[in-house]
């Protein structure tokens, strides 16, 4: 815990380390501004609440976290899970989900689960991001085209026939305002500016918006001014509110029908799935976004203690208001090319947005929904990494193909808490089928090469591999299966790295077979932890039945000493 923080501090950091991390931080702090506005607003909240988001959990995990250099906030892999928890449950349901996506972080990072979360298989990161591309990409025609649609409810199928049946209703309006920001941001990085595309794109938009609305009273866009509204002490305005995050139990807060959602364990339990899939995914992508970044920097984070770190941060963000938080790959490159080496970066970044929400909520008002969607969609086309997608089509194995497509699928047409529950166990079931192909048992010849011409009463069997409850059956269930004239079994176990629950009475099974034929069992080389284990369960020492032996010449000689007897 807080590894990130110790080790900067322990470091030698001079006057110029921290002009050029206040720098990056600034830097990230100008591009976090206006996404993390877009994702709370395409996760169903209002805009404020990403802001929050980006303050409290940027600042905190930046602190608490295993890496220096990741900036944290909401991101796009969340806005699948969080839609339908706000839909259900309201902003109370989400906050608290949020809040038991912590604690799960946290138990991941004290359990080390840090190293397993890293090694989860490509086709599945890639079914997810591209799947929740789709999903994020079609949430955004709604506004983008300025559809007349009250609500986009049900599933995405139920989404795509409103948006198609909708498509009549077009306003020209607000598709000239999309289409202009959605232009900027495809052009602008040609020109190589070290200025964001996206807040030029946003700039244009907005500009574009006011202007023409100043030049024609017919023309109108809705603007995040006009969409939200919010209620302080009884004082009621438009757009975002110029206040500073304040403390508010998450339970508290209202659910879909307005009301205080409260705190019980039927609540708990309905939101347990959602929380998990938060988890899962928080720790995926920025653990992913924490190699990257090893990559760029050429350091090491901790994946533990980030795991921590991401669980403090989304624990403490939904008791001011923000939505859950992990590490943001692009912020996080943006961050690294600006010169940022120290967490000091990313609290920056946070303090930036803080002023920003008291100096420029005016300004934000005027921001249109045309062009916050119009942002949404480069980042959806971006998260879908569809050149990864189709050449990973062409060219991956059967399995990895299936597992590809249905985890997109699931991802689309159902909800990612199906998806990240299916893509998981795939995974695995996956990475125990080709562990199993690793595993075999074979016979060696009558005439060996080293030890010569073994006796017909003397069989010699090579394990190979890990003895696991998916392979140990298989493995063994040979052994078993001997010629009347055999008289002792060596099972040559030198290169058998684990053995589980399933192995070791596998292997009492072969010890009592062999003993009802009368036949001796001999156990050579097999790691003394691994011995500890099957003496436990019985498998032990018997003159004349069951012996061990270091090497293979010593297990061949015992053998001989069988047979005399």
């Amino acid at each position: 815990m807080f590894s990130a923080l110790t080790k900067s501090l322990a470091g030698k950091v001079t006057f110029k380390d921290i002009q050029v991390n206040v720098l990056a931080g600034l830097t990230v702090g100008v591009i976090a501004l206006p996404l993390s506005m877009a994702l709370a607003i395409a996760s169903g909240v209002a805009p404020q609440h990403g802001l929050y988001t980006a303050i409290v959990a940027g600042i905190v995990i930046a602190v608490s976290g295993g890496s220096k250099v990741n900036i944290s906030g909401p991101t796009a892999a969340f806005v699948v899970v969080l839609l339908p928890i706000v839909q259900q449950f309201g902003i109370g349901g989400l906050l608290v989900s949020g809040f038991m996506a912590g604690i799960v972080l946290i138990l991941m990072g004290v359990g080390k689960l840090g190293k397993l979360i890293e090694i989860v298989p490509y086709p599945v990161i890639i079914g997810f991001t591209a799947g929740i591309g789709v999903v994020i990409g079609t949430l955004q025609i709604k506004d983008f085209l300025g559809l007349n649609i009250n609500a986009l409810d049900g599933d995405y199928l139920d989404k795509l026939v409103l948006i198609v049946s909708a498509l009549p209703t077009i306003n020209w309006q607000e598709f000239l305002i999309g289409a202009l920001t959605i232009t900027t941001l495809l052009f602008w990085p040609r020109l190589r500016s070290q200025i964001p595309g996206h807040l030029v794109a946003l700039l244009v938009g907005s500009t574009c918006a006011w202007l023409l609305s100043q030049l024609s009273q017919d023309f109108s866009v809705a603007t995040i001014g006009s969409r939200f509204h919010y209620e302080i002490n009884g004082l009621i305005g438009d757009g975002i509110p110029a206040v500073l995050p304040a403390f508010e139990w998450p339970w508290n807060l209202p659910d879909a029908d307005g009301n205080p959602i409260g705190l019980s364990f039927t609540l708990i339990r309905m939101l347990l799935p959602s929380a998990i899939t938060i988890a899962i995914l928080g720790s995926l992508e920025s653990l992913l976004c924490a190699v990257v970044a090893d990559g760029m920097t050429g350091k090491k984070h901790n994946p533990n203690d980030e795991l921590i770190g991401q669980g403090i941060g989304n624990m403490m963000a939904p008791l001011f208001g923000g939505i859950p938080a992990t590490a943001a790959i692009a912020r996080t490159a943006a961050n690294i090319k600006a010169g940022g080496s120290l967490p000091l970066a990313s609290v920056v970044h946070g303090l930036f947005i803080l002023i920003a929400i008291l100096a420029l909520t005016p300004l934000l008002a005027f921001i249109p929904m045309a062009s916050m969607a119009a942002l949404l969609l480069v980042v959806a086309w971006n998260m879908s990494e569809a050149k990864h997608f189709i050449r990973t089509i062409k060219i991956a194995p059967r399995d990895d193909l299936i597992v590809l497509i249905l985890c997109f699928l699931l991802t689309v047409l159902f909800d990612m808490t199906v998806a990240v529950a299916v893509g998981m166990g795939l995974a695995a079931m996956l990475f125990i089928r080709r562990s199993i192909t690793l595993t075999s048992t074979t016979r060696m010849e009558k005439k060996h090469q080293l030890y010569g011409e073994l006796s017909d009463h003397i069989a010699i069997y090579d394990i190979n591999g890990s003895l696991f409850f998916g392979s140990a059956q298989k493995a063994l269930q040979s052994i078993t299966i001997v010629t009347p004239d055999l008289r002792v079994v060596i099972l040559d176990m030198s290169e058998v790295n684990m053995l589980d629950m399933s192995a070791i009475i596998a292997m009492e099974s072969i010890k009592e077979s062999l003993a009802k034929q009368q036949i001796g069992l001999i156990i050579n080389n097999l790691q003394p932890r691994m011995v500890l284990k099957l003496r436990r369960a019985g498998v032990r020492y018997k003159p004349g039945k069951i012996q061990f032996s270091r090497t293979l010449a010593d297990a061949i000689g015992i053998a001989d000493k069988m047979l005399v007897r």
